[in-house]
């Protein structure tokens, strides 16, 4: 009677853990796909502020075309881009788009100060940051779910649980990589 008892305990333990690492593992996976969903909705946001920005910039420089149409292009390559790596890359060739079309503002002080071209730098810079903020939540969720998925016991439900790695959120930023120049 008692190994009886010491039967149903085991089984007990192990149906307990057993659900506990299935359930923890799908709600890791939905967080993954929740963070990737906020940062869609940062680089929408940006995405929409592009064309007024655009237009703007257009009013004082008309004659800088071919940073107007590489700004164009990167924006139409990031609204269709679907998967992480795609979206990345899109995100990495619209932020140096921008950068150009920034530094070309750079050399119209008329346009550097217009109210609404103040307004539309200070909204994008403040999106650029929530785009930032989204990417590393979404990194942190992604490392969360692998690190488990690699470990004991979840690398035993991780297949039961229809749940894999996942890939970082890495922008292809030639920028970002260079140090700064400091002069004095």
């Amino acid at each position: 009677m008692t190994t009886t008892w010491i039967l149903i305990a085991v089984i007990l333990v192990i149906a307990v853990v057993a659900i506990s690492q299935y359930n923890g593992l799908v709600r890791l996976n939905v967080g993954v796909d929740e963070a990737f969903a906020q940062i869609e909705v940062q680089l929408q946001r940006r995405n929409d502020l592009i064309p007024n920005l655009v237009e703007t910039v257009k009013g004082y420089a008309a004659h800088e075309k071919e940073t107007f149409e590489r700004v164009v292009n990167a924006r139409a390559a990031a609204t269709s881009a679907k998967s992480v790596q795609d979206v990345a890359a899109a995100d990495g060739q619209l932020t140096q788009a921008l950068r150009g079309l920034l530094a070309v503002a750079e050399a119209y002080p008329d346009l550097k100060a217009s109210s609404n071209f103040m307004s539309l730098q200070e909204e994008l810079a403040g999106t650029e940051n929530k785009v930032s903020f989204a990417r590393q939540y979404y990194n942190d969720n992604v490392r969360k779910l692998n690190a488990t998925i690699k470990a004991v016991p979840g690398m035993w439900f991780a297949g039961l649980a229809h749940v894999t790695a996942r890939v970082f959120y890495e922008v292809d930023d030639p920028q970002a990589r260079q140090a700064p120049k400091v002069q004095f």
